[in-house]
This record gives C-alpha cells, structure tokens and sequence, in this order.
C-alpha cells in the first residue's frame, strides 16, 4: 500500500479509500506516526471522532509535547462536544508555544464557537500583538465585536484588515454578517451556543461551517484555515 496514494485519495474526498490504505500502513509502520496522523485526520472527517481520539492518544505518547498533536486533539474533543477538554487541550498547546500567534488564533475561533465572546476578542489580540500584519485575525477579531454589538471597535478592525490585505470594498460592503448569518441592518447579537444532539455538536454541521467561512471573501476562513490546515498537513512552524 502507497502512503502517498493514500494521501491523494485523502485529498480527494475518497475516505473510506484512503482509509483502507491507512490501516495497513498502520498495520505494518506501527511506530510511524505519519500513518497514524492521516489515519486520525482521515477518521475525524469520517466523523469517527472517538477512533481518531484514540490515534491522537497513540501519537501523544510517541511525541508527548507535540503541540499540532495537542491542538489536533483539541479539536477533535470540541467536534465530540468534549468542549471544557477541548479548550484545556487549546490552553496547553498556548502554553507550551507562547510565541505562536496560530494558536491564539485557534483559540480564539474556538471560544468564539462556544459562546466565550470576550475570550476570543482577548485572544484574537494577543495574535495580533505576536503578529501585527495578520489580516485573519484582524478580520475575525471584527466579526467577534460585530456579535457584540461594538460597532465602531468591528468596524476599525475590518478597516485594518483591509488595509493589510489591500482589499478596499465597495460602497454597502463595509459591514460584515456575523458567521453564518445574511448581511443585516439589525443590531449584532451575542452567537448561540453551538447546535448539540446529545451533548455532541453534529460533525456534519461542523463542516457545513467550514465550507460556509470558505466561501465568504468576506470572513476569510480563520477556522476554515485552522481546521484545513490541520488536514492537508499545512501546518504553522512553532516560534
């Protein structure tokens, strides 16, 4: 069996494919912890979310500070609506890589999903501090103020992150929709807690959100980015 076909079927959208691959790769590279990586990526976007916690586990114990494999796990633990794990495991990934902006930036998005609003502004800062040309972050920390209500602090950080990325919109687009929502006149209202079927939010909605932030110029895919990113295997260099 190929690693890089298994990969390539990955990539395709061909899970149970590429997951049949994996599980010989497993098989046979027990050690490997690529294998076990796109076997858990593969499993999570199956939405076998407790198989790929197990895989996380594994490669916890290979590489016990591995600060991907902690995030990783942290979102997976958020798709099982594990969410006080999910941010512990976010917290520990923050304090083992404090020069990252990436993962304020990932635990920004994620307080943001939970209803933590105040949290994801804090975070969202404090990548901006680590990073002051982050247009993402800039953007996202305006969608979070926009929920708010804090129209002109929203309003300032759409501006700076359109001035980063040169962007400039056009007349009436200067108000951006929070997350999901159609563009309004309507005050912003603080975001509902994630939509849960007993107690676990629905792996189906999760990525329903991802493609919606994709295909929003606007929103510029901070979770879409964070979570992409995750499963190509484009990952940020630690600092």
């Amino acid at each position: 069996m190929n690693f890089e076909k298994g990969i390539a079927l990955y990539q395709e959208g061909k899970f149970e494919e590429a997951l049949e691959i994996f599980d010989t790769l497993v098989a046979t590279n027990p050690d490997q912890a690529n294998v076990h990586l796109y076997r858990a990526r593969i499993l999570t976007r199956m939405g076998k979310g407790e198989n790929a916690l197990e895989e996380f586990d594994l490669l916890l114990k290979l590489d016990p500070y591995n600060t991907d494999y902690i995030s990783d796990r942290g979102v997976v633990l958020h798709l099982l609506g594990r969410n006080e794990e999910a941010l512990g495991e976010l917290d520990r990934a923050a304090n083992l890589d404090p020069k990252n902006p990436y993962r304020y930036s990932s635990r920004a998005f994620f307080k943001d999903r939970v209803g933590d609003l105040h949290g994801a502004i804090e975070d969202y800062e404090k990548a901006i501090a680590l990073d002051p040309e982050d247009a993402v972050a800039y953007n996202n920390k305006g969608l979070v103020e926009e929920k708010l209500g804090f129209k002109e602090r929203s309003k300032k950080s759409f501006e700076k992150s359109d001035d980063l990325i040169g962007y400039k919109p056009q007349a009436g687009e200067n108000e951006l929709p929070p997350i999901g929502k159609a563009k309004s006149t309507e005050a912003a209202q603080p975001a509902p807690q994630p939509e849960q079927e007993s107690g676990k939010m629905s792996t189906g909605h999760f990525w329903n959100t991802v493609r919606a932030l994709l295909v929003d110029r606007k929103t510029r895919q901070e979770f879409g980015k964070f979570l992409l990113d995750l499963f190509s295997g484009k990952r940020p260099k630690n600092s």
